[in-house]
């Protein structure tokens, strides 16, 4: 992502410590990410918000959790899915797999309810 952590704070590394992860290491890498994403300084702060909310994701599948992430990033870089800095960037992945992606979850920049006008 272009941005250099030195450190993690010691609250943020006890919240991701006390965590569970029963997502395993995808819920744990889509946290650090969001972090990432978000992170203005060379301290990653995870907020601990972030953390119980991902507990709280415990009764979503894997691709309700796909498309939250999916959908977060593109609503951090504007919707701009490929290029420098754009979501597929950013995800790790190519411009044609997002876009397959976001196909297959049904992910678009309009509204559903915009969609059916």
């Amino acid at each position: 992502m272009g941005k250099e952590i030195e450190t993690i704070s010691k609250k943020s590394m006890e919240a991701l410590k006390s965590y569970s992860w029963p997502g395993n290491v995808r819920e744990l890498r889509n946290v650090i990410e969001h972090a990432m994403i978000l992170s203005k300084s060379k301290t990653l702060v995870v907020p601990a918000a972030k953390v119980r909310s991902a507990e709280a994701d415990i009764t979503l599948n894997l691709e309700d959790i796909e498309r939250r992430h999916i959908v977060a990033v593109l609503e951090r870089v504007g919707w701009r899915v490929s290029g420098k800095g754009g979501a597929a960037e950013i995800l790790g992945l190519k411009r044609s797999t997002l876009n397959s992606k976001m196909k297959k979850l049904g992910i678009s920049r309009l509204p559903p309810l915009m969609m059916a006008i």
